[in-house]
Protein backbone atom coordinates (compact mmCIF):
# COMPACT_ATOMS: atom_id res chain seq x y z
CA UNK A 1 0.00 0.00 0.00
CA UNK A 2 1.20 3.56 -0.79
CA UNK A 3 0.15 7.22 -0.69
CA UNK A 4 0.57 9.03 -3.94
CA UNK A 5 1.72 12.72 -2.95
CA UNK A 6 0.36 14.09 -6.21
CA UNK A 7 -3.30 12.89 -5.40
CA UNK A 8 -2.66 11.92 -1.43
CA UNK A 9 -4.58 8.55 -2.16
CA UNK A 10 -3.74 5.70 -0.41
CA UNK A 11 -3.61 2.78 -2.99
CA UNK A 12 -2.68 -1.10 -2.93
CA UNK A 13 -0.11 -2.63 -5.00
CA UNK A 14 -0.32 -6.21 -5.92
CA UNK A 15 2.96 -8.05 -4.62
CA UNK A 16 2.92 -10.24 -7.50
CA UNK A 17 2.03 -8.40 -11.33
CA UNK A 18 2.16 -11.39 -13.32
CA UNK A 19 4.22 -12.25 -15.85
CA UNK A 20 4.63 -9.54 -17.78
CA UNK A 21 6.59 -7.77 -14.84
CA UNK A 22 10.24 -9.49 -14.02
CA UNK A 23 11.21 -7.60 -10.75
CA UNK A 24 7.63 -6.68 -8.80
CA UNK A 25 10.14 -5.32 -5.82
CA UNK A 26 11.76 -2.66 -8.18
CA UNK A 27 8.38 -1.67 -10.36
CA UNK A 28 6.70 -1.14 -6.56
CA UNK A 29 9.08 1.20 -5.40
CA UNK A 30 9.37 3.08 -8.72
CA UNK A 31 5.33 3.45 -8.90
CA UNK A 32 5.87 4.65 -5.27
CA UNK A 33 8.09 7.14 -6.41
CA UNK A 34 5.17 8.30 -8.74
CA UNK A 35 6.69 6.73 -12.39
CA UNK A 36 3.68 5.80 -14.58
CA UNK A 37 3.01 1.98 -14.93
CA UNK A 38 4.39 1.96 -18.12
CA UNK A 39 8.01 3.52 -17.25
CA UNK A 40 7.87 1.36 -13.96
CA UNK A 41 7.84 -1.54 -16.28
CA UNK A 42 10.06 -0.83 -19.06
CA UNK A 43 12.96 -0.24 -16.00
CA UNK A 44 11.53 -3.55 -13.78
CA UNK A 45 11.59 -5.63 -17.36
CA UNK A 46 15.29 -4.28 -18.05
CA UNK A 47 16.84 -7.21 -16.32
CA UNK A 48 18.89 -4.92 -13.78
CA UNK A 49 21.34 -4.08 -16.23
CA UNK A 50 20.24 -0.64 -17.63
CA UNK A 51 22.64 1.48 -15.59
CA UNK A 52 25.32 -0.06 -17.23
CA UNK A 53 24.10 0.50 -20.60
CA UNK A 54 22.32 3.78 -19.66
CA UNK A 55 24.51 6.95 -21.95
CA UNK A 56 24.86 4.42 -25.29
CA UNK A 57 21.83 6.30 -26.87
CA UNK A 58 22.11 9.72 -28.28
CA UNK A 59 19.91 12.57 -26.52
CA UNK A 60 15.95 12.42 -27.38
CA UNK A 61 16.66 16.33 -29.19
CA UNK A 62 18.83 14.48 -31.95
CA UNK A 63 16.13 11.56 -32.68
CA UNK A 64 13.62 12.52 -35.18
CA UNK A 65 9.77 12.77 -34.66
CA UNK A 66 9.07 8.98 -36.37
CA UNK A 67 11.93 7.49 -33.82
CA UNK A 68 10.59 9.73 -31.14
CA UNK A 69 7.01 8.44 -31.68
CA UNK A 70 8.36 4.88 -32.25
CA UNK A 71 9.30 5.22 -28.52
CA UNK A 72 6.84 6.54 -26.85
CA UNK A 73 4.72 3.75 -28.85
CA UNK A 74 7.07 1.14 -26.95
CA UNK A 75 6.03 2.57 -23.89
CA UNK A 76 2.38 2.69 -24.25
CA UNK A 77 2.35 6.51 -24.14
CA UNK A 78 -1.67 8.02 -24.26
CA UNK A 79 -1.88 10.58 -26.45
CA UNK A 80 1.50 10.13 -28.64
CA UNK A 81 -0.08 10.44 -31.83
CA UNK A 82 -0.95 14.32 -31.14
CA UNK A 83 2.07 15.29 -29.56
CA UNK A 84 4.67 17.39 -31.43
CA UNK A 85 8.56 16.57 -31.01
CA UNK A 86 8.83 18.60 -27.79
CA UNK A 87 5.76 16.79 -26.14
CA UNK A 88 7.55 13.70 -27.41
CA UNK A 89 10.62 14.29 -25.47
CA UNK A 90 9.43 16.02 -22.32
CA UNK A 91 6.61 12.42 -22.17
CA UNK A 92 9.57 10.40 -22.77
CA UNK A 93 11.40 11.71 -19.80
CA UNK A 94 8.23 12.23 -17.71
Amino acid sequence: MFRSSETGYTYDMASDHGPSIQDDEQYEALRRQGASKAKAAAIANSGGDAASRGGQAPPYEEWNKDELYERAQELDIDGRSQMTKSELIDALRD
